[in-house]
């Protein structure tokens, strides 16, 4: 068996193997629950603590991004730049894009500044309805039905 990706940290065993080649096969950030459905439904046996150690131990490593959903549920997907970055995420369908943010970057050292803060670390992610989303939900009868932002 291959999987594409970096090896997952600490004991490599089949089950970590296809939960990483899992997180490579998905564009969207996806939970622990729905990865562990996903590799039950291909026949993979992978215990849902198995999965969330791997995420874990992925998102240590910085090989996977990690978001908080609306209801605090961690999702997760695979990094696709190992530089700093931010997603813009659809509240929909779970479509992420990864965005740079010349802005932020400058808005979060003056505010640090401001208070006298070093060593400044941030997390900016951005929620709305992607162009397909909308589309559709601009055909159907009630439109799309989004949560409102939270902050």
């Amino acid at each position: 068996m291959t999987t594409a990706g970096p090896p997952v940290r600490g004991r490599s065993t089949r089950q970590r193997a296809a939960v990483a080649a899992a997180l490579d096969e998905v564009d969207e950030f996806r939970s622990a629950q729905d990865l562990h459905d996903m590799l039950k439904h291909r026949g993979d046996s992978v215990g849902l603590t198995t999965v969330y150690r791997t995420l874990q131990s992925l998102a240590d490593a910085g090989e996977v991004d990690v978001l908080r959903t609306h209801d605090g549920e961690s999702v997760y997907r695979r990094c696709s730049t190992g530089e700093h970055h931010h997603h813009l995420v659809c509240r929909v369908c779970g479509k992420a894009v990864e965005v740079e943010g010349p802005a932020v970057e400058k808005w979060a050292e003056a505010i640090a500044v401001e208070h006298g803060y070093v060593n400044v670390a941030h997390t900016v992610e951005i929620f709305g309805t992607c162009a397909e989303c909308a589309s559709a939900g601009s055909r159907s009868a009630g439109g799309p039905s989004t949560p409102s932002p939270s902050g």
